[in-house]
């Protein structure tokens, strides 16, 4: 048991980016394992009450790292983290965000959630702040790996290619390092291995899980504490080594007691919405059936047009791009332009071209504009009436 909360100590610290010491007490270890996985969303009350000091609950820590094998990916997500990156890559994102465009209901904030306005523009101003000097940073390395790439034209070997690296130039400056980029790319030849390993037996290890799984379950639940109700709605205990997880387990406290709250109001609005439509129904029938045909006739003829609207705007739609390519240097020429290839190989169908990117980048970027400005003038509307119901009162806009 110790050894297996160890092991997932340190592979969820990787995750997380954290740095982690053989010296962490096996206490802090049980903690944050618990706490990350809560975060992570395993809710089995089984392993919350395994005891602090780890002598206890080897099958249950194999059940919740066989859960982080199928649901999060861990060995793709700690391959990905420990990959060793020779060549100058950049993230490249067309995905559209699947977050509703607007919001039919709103929600009054309380007493206690009110929050100075003041306060939320110096906020404002301070993250604008904030991401106007990471710009400019990002500014200043792209014009350092222009030069680099520019300057090493026509050096590399592989004529695709045709310029060195960040690291491949300073293999070239200092050529002692490549001693520890050989280990390193060594090291990861053998992981890579050991992952391919892993896939061809990973259909045996499920089975072995599965009978696991049926012995738990013949056996029944662990034994329970008395209060035990009462535990299955608390969150783990959390400590100073997870500085996220205290401030999450209080919005979760707060969201479940708003849920409550909404759901119960979600019941009368379904009630009150229910009696209306009726009366709407019953209104309704009243209306002759040959008017009501010749309006629904219609109101179909305008949704199939403006399905057809809708179909034209999306054929030409291309294919969504997301995740980290290489960056190559492209000559002048018309026949390749400047541009960074997703898998750099002789096929010039697998390149994507920085321009390309940059145009759907500023459509979108149009889009989003004129839906801000569209919600703002919904909020102005909204604050015009508002304003019309206040007697006695001046507002002054900034």
């Amino acid at each position: 048991s110790l050894d297996f909360w160890r092991l997932l100590y340190v592979l969820l610290k990787q995750i997380h980016g954290g740095r982690w010491t053989e010296s962490d007490a096996i206490g802090a270890q049980v903690r944050f394992v618990k706490s990350a996985l809560w975060y992570h969303g395993y809710g089995r009350p089984q392993l919350q009450w395994l005891p602090a000091d780890g002598s206890a609950g080897s099958r249950e820590l194999l059940l919740a790292f066989s859960w982080l094998l199928h649901s999060l990916g861990l060995l793709e997500q700690l391959l990905a983290r420990n990959r060793l990156q020779t060549g100058d890559e950049a993230s490249v994102c067309t995905c559209e965000d699947e977050l509703p465009k607007s919001q039919e209901g709103t929600t009054e904030a309380g007493p206690e959630d009110r929050v100075d306005v003041r306060y939320l523009q110096w906020l404002s101003g301070r993250l604008r702040l904030q991401w106007c000097s990471l710009h400019a940073q990002h500014q200043e390395q792209c014009k350092l790996l222009h030069k680099i790439h520019l300057f090493t034209s026509g050096s590399h070997v592989d004529q695709n290619l045709g310029h060195f690296s960040v690291t491949e130039t300073d293999l070239v400056r200092r050529p002692e390092n490549y001693k520890q980029l050989l280990q390193l790319l060594e090291s990861e030849t053998m992981q890579l291995e050991a992952f391919l390993e892993w896939k061809q037996l990973e259909p045996v290890y499920w089975q072995w899980m599965e009978t696991v799984l049926d012995n738990m379950a013949e056996e029944g639940n662990m034994c329970e504490p008395q209060d035990a109700q009462v535990e299955k709605r608390r969150l783990p205990e959390v400590i100073s080594c997870c500085p996220w997880a205290d401030k999450l387990t209080g919005q979760m406290d707060r969201l479940s007691r708003d849920l409550m709250a909404l759901q119960e109001q979600l019941h009368q609005l379904v009630a009150q919405r229910r009696a209306a439509w009726w009366e709407k129904v019953a209104a309704r029938e009243e209306l002759q059936k040959e008017r009501f045909s010749a309006t629904a006739r219609k109101i179909q003829e305008s949704v199939e047009l403006k399905l057809r609207g809708l179909t034209s705007l999306c054929a030409p739609k291309k294919s969504e791009m997301h995740g980290t390519c290489r960056l190559v240097l492209r000559s002048k020429h018309p026949a390749s332009k400047m541009g960074f290839g997703r898998c750099v190989s002789r096929e010039a169908v697998s390149a994507v071209n920085a321009a390309e990117v940059i145009r759907d980048l500023q459509v979108r970027e149009t889009s989003l504009q004129r839906e801000l400005e569209q919600l703002r003038q919904e909020c102005r509307h909204r604050l015009d009436e508002i304003t019309e119901g206040l007697e006695g009162v001046i507002c002054i806009s900034p």
